[in-house]
């Protein structure tokens, strides 16, 4: 079915029809005729030439979106239902890519998206660290999503990891604790994993800087990996040297988790005998007994956001752009146990 079929049916001249299909709110057409125009293309089962659309608006309407390993991480899906919800609301197509962490395979992809004619291009990483885009998105509307790029002319959306540092020590201050707090997997200057680059980083200055404001410190600091099992044995060792904490701040809820065990292991309860807060809010946070108090990484906020941006009218300032980490308050900070 074509234009002059719809206008036909209508019994209006093209140009109306085209108008009235466009959503053309500056041309003097009638509500009956616009009316007329969409039953007659609803019955004909008109769909109108995107790609002639495109030729006369400048637009396709289109959004790339390049990341890393966001599609394949269950925890990071939310970035992505975040995009899709804001382009589609928007009227916008997202096309999602995925190059493993090959610079090659990125190229391609960009290439492709390019090929075409997405308008804009969001540019993701899984987790925040400082990376160099490919030089195909120079000159470009991008966006950066949970990544930064000095010198890249473009914003970037990233979780606010130093005011969740912040409300972190708040929440220790809050119960009581000022002394007998332990960083487990905080300072990670040559990180195993991307993860602990920028994050861990942000949260620990942060958190020593409200404890430091406050007249409080923190009694360690051990780094380690950011999984169960590292969790698990940097607490196990600390309580085998001797100390007795009263409150661990874990870098991840992964750590958190291997700690919970050790110190079960080791006849302490959370949080009767050590407060335990955390960061990031995965699905094993609030199954955790007891509920783990954590600072949660806005994913849906993130892509969202990125969209929202993206699709602005006028250029984009290469500004960053911090979403907050809200506190997911649960049942593992109480008041510092005695002795």
């Amino acid at each position: 079915m074509t234009m002059a079929d719809v206008a036909r049916r209508a019994g209006v001249s093209p140009t109306t029809a085209s108008f009235a299909l466009s959503g053309r709110t500056d041309m003097r057409i009638s509500a009956a005729s616009r009316d007329r125009v969409l039953e007659a293309a609803r019955e004909l089962g008109y769909r109108p030439n995107v790609t002639a659309r495109s030729l006369r608006t400048k637009s396709t309407q289109t959004i790339g979106f390049v990341s890393d390993l966001i599609t394949t991480t269950p925890f990071a899906g939310e970035v992505i239902r975040g995009a899709l919800e804001a382009a589609r609301e928007r009227d916008h197509l997202l096309f999602i890519t995925e190059a493993g962490g090959d610079r090659a395979a990125e190229s391609a992809l960009v290439h492709a998206l390019l090929d075409r004619q997405v308008d804009a291009v969001i540019y993701a990483t899984m987790f925040t660290r400082y990376v160099t885009p490919p030089k195909e998105l120079y000159g470009r509307r991008v966006v950066l999503l949970n990544c930064l790029a000095p010198g890249f002319d473009a914003p970037c959306v990233v979780p606010d990891e130093l005011e969740a540092g912040r409300d972190a020590a708040r929440a220790l201050l809050a119960a009581g604790h000022t002394r007998g707090i332990w960083a487990i997997g905080g300072h990670q200057t040559v990180p195993a994993t991307p993860e602990g680059i920028i994050a861990g980083n942000e949260r620990m200055r942060g958190l020593e800087e409200v404890l430091r404001a406050s007249g409080a410190r923190l009694d360690g600091v051990i780094e380690c990996d950011w999984n169960t099992p590292d969790g698990y044995r940097e607490v196990t060792a600390l309580l085998a040297a001797g100390h007795r904490p009263r409150a661990l701040v874990c870098l991840t809820d992964r750590v958190s988790m291997g700690a919970y065990q050790a110190l079960g292991e080791a006849g302490l309860s959370v949080p009767g005998d050590v407060s335990v807060v955390s960061f990031d809010d995965q699905d094993i946070a609030s199954v955790l007994r007891p509920a783990l108090t954590t600072l949660k990484l806005p994913h849906y906020r993130l892509g969202r956001l990125a969209v929202e941006l993206i699709l602005r009218s006028g250029p984009l300032e290469a500004v960053v752009h911090r979403v907050p980490m809200p506190l997911q308050e649960r049942a593992s900070i109480g008041a510092p146990a005695a002795g």
